[in-house]
């Protein structure tokens, strides 16, 4: 019998695992993960941005370990000899109602504690040549890195500290017992654990759902999909250039996005995805699109959203469209510049009324933790939410 079991191999549940055994180092642990390597869904499918923390809300969990994670994951970096730069984001607006909106979000980021600067249309061209607009917010720590990179650095840190890692190992069953959880997969015998943390990302209502727990909420996939411009346009533009964001709406927007390897990127958008783990052509699973049409906070949050998501889903079918959203603040982008590139999934928590859940949100029984909802930035503050949830698991622990 183990003493931890952690199912999940993407970055949060990685970090969760790999500072439970440091803090632990004489109990037994076991990370399952249902893929043949780690970080293959969300830790591995995403822009690569180490966000400072502008946008959340004050005071919110989210804003608080953002803030520690930037810290904490340069930290990582230098120390496992990961790759990243500094190269700072621009949020720009480009009419008179953007601008507004933007003053507000800054004034966020400064409640926040964040380092943010306005720059004036001059400031922005200065900076940014082949940028437009009327004004922007820049935010110089922002950075950039490989994920899949650092998710891959923690379960080396991780075995090294004698952790098991158990991948290709899917979980189709959890029993709970006064002392125990058995853990069961589709091939392998069962694993026990005296305590079991979950970090399912795409899959956290459906493991959840295994032991009984009471949940108002499922995980809703949005496809984002991306683009990448031709090795000549590389040096398009020296920051992250960000759209100054809806209100009300917890994407971004498409944005233009320096990767660690020197390439750039365009996206993501924002579309219903009708598979969870749908990043190729086929984005179509009969399971998950029919749970989702029988979940009453679909309907809700799809209404509630109408005009937004029939934009996005006319601008993925309809390439013109999505280039002019680029061109609003990069004119010199054209559409032979958008070459394919990976798409991702975003799992978000939707509450039965409809409520898009904007933060983190936790689930337990006697003997399990359950991370049901683990938001943008989960990257940038996978270190930071790892040590919480070893806070609250090792404070179970101690109740038994």
């Amino acid at each position: 019998m183990y003493d931890f079991a952690v199912i999940g191999g993407g970055i949060v549940g990685l970090s969760t695992a790999w500072q439970l055994r440091q803090r632990q180092p004489s109990k037994s642990l076991v990370l399952i993960e249902k893929e043949q390597a780690v970080a293959c869904h969300q830790s591995g499918h995403n822009s690569g941005v180490i966000h400072a923390g502008i946008y959340y809300q004050p005071g919110s969990l989210k804003a608080g370990l953002c803030r520690k994670g930037v810290a904490a994951t340069l930290r990582f970096c230098r120390d496992n000899e990961i790759p990243y730069e500094q190269c700072g984001k621009l949020i720009v607006a480009t009419d008179p109602v953007e601008y507004e909106r933007m003053q507000a979000l800054h004034e966020r980021a400064m409640q926040n504690g964040i380092e943010v600067e306005l720059l004036s249309e001059a400031q922005l061209k200065s900076a940014e040549p082949n940028v437009a607009g009327v004004g922007a917010i820049l935010s110089p720590t922002t950075g950039i890195v490989d994920y899949t990179q650092v998710a891959q650095a923690m379960a080396h840190r991780l075995a090294e500290l004698g952790g098991e890692i158990r991948t290709g190992s899917k979980v189709t069953a959890l029993e709970e017992s006064a002392d125990s959880i058995t853990v069961h997969g589709a091939e392998a015998s069962p694993i026990e654990a005296r305590c079991v943390v979950v970090c399912g990302g795409l899959m956290a209502d459906r493991l959840a759902a295994m032991m009984d727990i009471e949940i108002d909420f499922r995980i809703v996939p949005y496809r984002g999909e991306y683009y990448r411009l031709p090795a000549d346009k590389s040096s398009v533009v020296r920051h992250l250039i960000y759209p100054v964001p809806e209100p009300g709406l917890p994407f971004l927007g498409v944005h233009l996005t320096r990767m660690i390897d020197g390439t750039v990127t365009v996206g993501p958008n924002a579309v219903q995805g009708w598979k969870r783990e749908g990043y190729g052509r086929m984005n179509f699973s009969a399971r998950d699109t029919l749970e989702m049409l029988g979940f009453p906070g679909f309907w809700r949050v799809t209404a509630d959203n109408l005009r937004v998501g029939l934009a996005e889903l006319r601008n993925s079918l309809w390439k013109p469209g999505y280039l002019k959203q680029v061109q609003k603040y990069c004119p010199s982008i054209q559409l032979a510049d958008l070459g394919p590139y990976p798409a991702g999934v975003r799992a978000q928590a939707v509450r039965r009324d409809g409520t898009l859940v904007d933060d983190f949100l936790f689930a337990e029984t006697a003997r399990s933790l359950h991370v049901c909802n683990a938001p943008s930035p989960a990257a940038t503050s996978a270190i930071p939410i790892g040590e919480l949830i070893c806070d609250k698991v090792l404070g179970k622990v101690l109740q038994h």
